[in-house]
């Protein structure tokens, strides 16, 4: 196996939602698993709606825990096959869904000192404060290196149009 930097690195742990960050991410980390000769472990977090307290004092309240973790399966499934082709990402590849909040999940995961996490350090226009809670509860608790991977140019694009079009919906409603 490669190093990075002295380490000999065996995984490339991936934090994955479906997002466009997400995807950055998971194409920086398959790349890197791939330069280094180490296996990709794609991870899904997901925690009932509410959260694990809320789905405790009212289990009857939405789906069963198990229907949420059959559709977390489901959305991770989607998107690597989405990302990849037939062929898949050209290295071992071990996708995991884990039941609990994104950034401790990562952690939790990513346990080696020999790991590399990596994980999308997006920003989100006005929610900006809020947008990299799981990046730095990544960077400050993780026992191995951690790669916050940046927004791609595509997704800075896609927040100014998104923009554009916010604005001028609201000229054209109170014309109305």
């Amino acid at each position: 196996m490669s190093g990075y930097g002295t380490l000999a690195v065996a995984r490339v742990v991936v934090g994955v939602s479906g997002s466009l960050g997400s995807v950055t991410a998971l194409r920086r980390a398959t790349a890197l698993a791939r330069r280094l000769g180490a296996e990709l472990w794609p991870v899904l977090a997901w925690e009932p709606p509410g959260g694990d307290s809320a789905a405790r004092r009212s289990p009857a309240a939405g789906l069963p825990v198990e229907e949420w973790q059959r559709l977390a399966k489901q959305r991770l499934a989607s998107v690597l096959e989405e990302i990849f082709d037939a062929e898949g990402p050209g290295v071992p590849m071990h996708p995991l869904v884990v039941r609990g909040a994104p950034g401790r999940a990562l952690v939790a995961t990513a346990d080696r000192e020999n790991d590399v996490l990596v994980v999308g350090a997006g920003r989100r226009g006005l929610r900006r404060a809020f947008s990299g809670r799981v990046s730095r509860h990544c960077l400050a608790r993780a026992v191995c290196p951690v790669l916050a991977v940046p927004p791609s140019p595509l997704q800075s694009e896609l927040l100014s149009v998104h923009r554009r079009n916010t604005w001028h919906l609201r000229i054209d409603t109170r014309d109305l």
